[in-house]
This record gives structure tokens, C-alpha cells and sequence, in this order.
């Protein structure tokens, strides 16, 4: 595996079967992980998301909402909120939308992609994982056209393949894996060895 690119930022999205994908993923990431992390996980528009309460009880970096204007602070993992699309601006704070749904899907992880691969251009992390439909597809070539790094989990390993075969059909990703793979790059990107200029 090639050594990690200076990352300053990682954005992940996750549909059906992500939240176990999750908590695989972030098992054991340590305290001083030293990036931001944000997450799109579709969920139903009408139910209060209850990731920030799952994940905090059972991970060691600090777990929040993202909130509209707030800025992005590394080594601390974020969700979008049930309802609102999440942008992150150039100045790296959060902006909330309530625009139409974007591939069915409000929150949708392209808008996520599409604008850290604006703020973070080549050094943001841009992960993709199970779920049934092509949300993240667009948005994680983006990030690679931007020049950023571009990790899908491997449809052989994801409850559902689509999303992650929407986006291999879309550009070449730099890194196609099963999950303990992706949690052993994450791990590497978060390392303060590999990610001392994350501000």
C-alpha cells in the first residue's frame, strides 16, 4: 500500500448497511486521532438521528452534529443531521441546506463530496462505502479529479454492492478494499506521523 498523502480532512458516506459498516471502520481509532472526520449516513427524514449517542458510547475521539456556520475541527468526527444537506464552505466551517433530495437522498453524499473536494482539493480523503443506490458516485470523482484520495469499500465485502460499483464505474479509485483495510489507512492518514499539517 503507498504511503498516505498529507490528508487534512476525510468525508465518508455510508447508506444501507453503514452503520455497522461504520463502527467497523472507527473500532479502535485512538484518542488523539488528529483529522476531522464527516459522515453522510442516509437516514429517514422524520426520526431524530441518534449516530452522535451510538457512536460517542463507543469511540474515543469526540462525536458531534455538524452544525451550520461551526467550523470543521480535526480529531473529531462528525454526522449530517437527519432532513439537511451538509456542505463544507471554503473557509472550512459547515453550511445546512434544505434543498431538493439529490439522488433521492437528503442528506446526500455527493453535496457532501462535491464541496470538501472544493474546500480540501488534494488533501481531503474521500471514502465510500455499502448502500443500495449511486449517492457518492459523482461526488467521489469529483475528489478525484480535484486530486484528493479516493477510497471504496469492495462491493465483495459490502452488505450492498451498488453504491460501491456505481463509483468504480465512474473513475479508477485509489484504493478498492474490504473494510480492515480502509480502518488500517484511516488509522495510518490519523496518525499524527502522517498528519502533522492538520489544522
Amino acid at each position: 500500500m503507498s504511503a498516505p498523502r498529507k490528508i487534512q480532512a476525510v468525508v465518508i458516506g455510508a447508506s444501507a448497511g453503514g452503520v455497522d459498516a461504520l463502527f467497523r471502520l472507527f473500532d479502535g481509532l485512538p484518542a488523539d486521532f488528529a483529522l476531522p472526520i464527516v459522515a453522510v449516513l442516509h437516514l429517514p427524514e422524520n426520526h431524530e438521528s441518534q449516530l452522535v449517542d451510538l457512536f460517542s458510547r463507543r469511540l474515543d475521539i469526540p462525536v458531534q452534529e455538524a452544525c451550520d456556520k461551526a467550523p470543521v475541527e480535526a480529531g473529531t468526527l462528525y454526522f449530517a443531521a437527519a432532513g439537511y444537506h451538509l456542505s463544507i464552505e471554503r473557509d472550512h466551517t459547515f453550511a445546512l441546506s434544505r434543498e431538493a433530495r439529490r439522488n433521492f437522498s437528503r442528506p446526500s453524499i455527493d453535496i457532501l463530496f462535491d464541496s470538501a473536494a472544493d474546500a480540501y482539493r488534494e488533501a481531503l480523503a474521500g471514502i465510500l462505502l455499502t448502500g443500495a443506490n449511486h449517492d457518492g458516485a459523482q461526488g467521489l470523482a469529483h475528489i478525484h479529479r480535484e486530486g484528493g484520495l479516493t477510497i471504496v469499500q469492495d462491493p465483495a465485502d459490502a452488505d450492498v454492492a451498488t453504491m460501491p460499483e456505481a463509483a468504480i464505474a465512474l473513475h479508477a479509485p485509489d484504493h478498492i478494499l474490504p473494510l480492515r483495510r480502509i480502518h488500517a489507512l484511516l488509522s495510518r492518514l490519523g496518525s499524527h506521523l502522517d498528519s502533522n499539517n492538520a489544522k
